[in-house]
């Protein structure tokens, strides 16, 4: 006989949820606190852009962040326009894995989730940003 454990919990998907709200929470507070656009400030730099170069597919994505917080969508759309397009989706994304997704929404949100189109978007997205020449050149972060 298995052992049951007689202490009501929540199920793990609510401790997920709890946590990733938990970690918006203090990314919200850090973007209030810390200017990604001063110089000095503790927030890293991309990596990938350091290294290479080149604008990655999430270059721009704390100062987009930082400006949508603030309120100031014209930036948010310069710094980082998929994101900012993507962002909305993103809750109905971890509907499913968190258990949170009623039954009639699932087929949709199994083909939302589906990473096969979104690494096209991505990879085409991460490629014509770096083309320097019009309309390319302004998916590269203001």
């Amino acid at each position: 006989m298995a052992a049951t454990d007689p202490r009501p919990g929540w199920p793990a998907g609510r401790w997920l949820a709890l946590a990733l709200a938990g970690g918006a929470i203090s990314a919200i507070a850090l973007l209030l606190a810390f200017d990604p656009n001063a110089a000095g400030n503790p927030l890293p730099p991309c990596p990938s852009q350091w290294l290479t170069g080149l604008y990655c597919p999430g270059c721009g994505a704390t100062r987009m962040l930082h400006a949508l917080i603030h309120g100031d969508l014209p930036t948010a759309l310069a710094m980082n326009p998929l994101l900012l397009v993507a962002l909305p989706l993103m809750p109905f994304l971890l509907l499913e894995p968190l258990g949170f997704a009623p039954e009639s929404w699932k087929p949709a949100l199994r083909r939302l989730g589906d990473a096969r189109p979104w690494a096209v978007v991505v990879i085409a997205y991460a490629i014509t940003r770096n083309l320097p020449w019009w309309p390319f050149s302004w998916l590269a972060p203001g």
